[in-house]
């Protein structure tokens, strides 16, 4: 396998956060968010990556560890380590946690199509977490709290109805780097920041072999291509790559089905997803 893809790009200053005003805004976005449709509650996916673990200590910040519960969703193959990342998070905030094997749950559905793919299995498995995370969700009377960072969805990394389902998503304008500097921040464990990012998917996948690029330079191109708007000839003079732009441009577009709901027909004069509105500040 290749080794990932770098950039010999300058690193925008305007990556960097000012942790002083982006912890409040973010915790304050949880708890207005939760709060406001009459829930004090919050129920997450914890699998000891750097993405949930941020968003488990920001949650406790924001609404208290006592109102939070991670779930630990282990497959048969899944890391130990990753386990012990997840529980060092739940020990260190002391919020509420259940450890719930998928194992028993997917491994019938993979007996009878032994020849599926990695990807398959993948998401077959990031659903099946979804359903739990929401079944405990309505169990616990929680909101269902998302973990996928800025980088992943608009790289279509990551399950539509799996890990990207969520109702409040606090970490989802947050670039992979970004993520890393509020972590180190708020005081997630030094072993999770520090480990290569995984799904793990499969024993030794990592993300950047996965994806064929590195977080540090696909952040760069992200910044100046999604933020600043940059042309490709913009981007080509700042020295990055003609074909790790174009391949990045094709994995946004590509991917745009993921970020939105699902089209609807237009039949009606008002249309849900298209004329039809119903803000949540319409909540409590």
């Amino acid at each position: 396998m290749a080794a990932p893809i770098r950039s010999s790009a300058t690193a925008p200053d305007a990556l960097a956060l000012n942790p002083d005003v982006a912890i409040p805004l973010l915790t304050g976005f949880i708890h207005d968010e939760v709060t406001k449709v009459g829930v004090e509650r919050v129920v997450l996916n914890l699998s000891g990556g750097i993405d949930s673990a941020l968003s488990v200590y920001l949650a406790a910040r924001a609404l208290g560890a006592e109102n939070v519960c991670a779930l630990m969703l282990p497959y048969k193959t899944s890391s130990e380590d990753s386990l012990g990342d997840a529980q060092k998070c739940v020990d260190d905030l002391g919020v509420r946690a259940m450890t719930i094997s998928i194992t028993e749950q997917v491994d019938p559905y993979f007996a009878k199509f032994p020849d599926m793919t990695n990807l398959r299995r993948a998401n077959k498995m990031a659903r099946e977490r979804m359903t739990i995370l929401y079944d405990q969700s309505q169990a616990q009377g929680a909101l269902p709290i998302g973990t996928s960072n800025k980088t992943e969805l608009l790289l279509g990394y990551g399950t539509i109805f799996g890990d990207m389902a969520s109702a409040v998503n606090p970490i989802g304008d947050l670039y992979k780097m970004q993520v890393w500097q509020l972590s180190r921040e708020i005081g997630v464990p030094k072993s999770i920041i520090e480990k290569p990012p995984t799904a793990d998917l499969w024993p030794g996948q990592t993300d950047e072999s996965e994806l064929g690029f590195t977080y540090d330079a696909v952040d760069r191109l992200l910044y100046y291509m999604i933020d600043k708007r940059y042309s490709t000839d913009a981007l080509l003079e700042l020295g990055f790559d003609r074909d790790f732009i174009d391949l990045i441009a094709l994995r946004v577009r590509n991917s745009q089905f993921k970020r939105r709901l699902p089209l609807i027909c237009k039949v009606s004069v008002r249309t849900i997803t298209s004329d039809f509105r119903y803000p949540r500040d319409w909540g409590r």
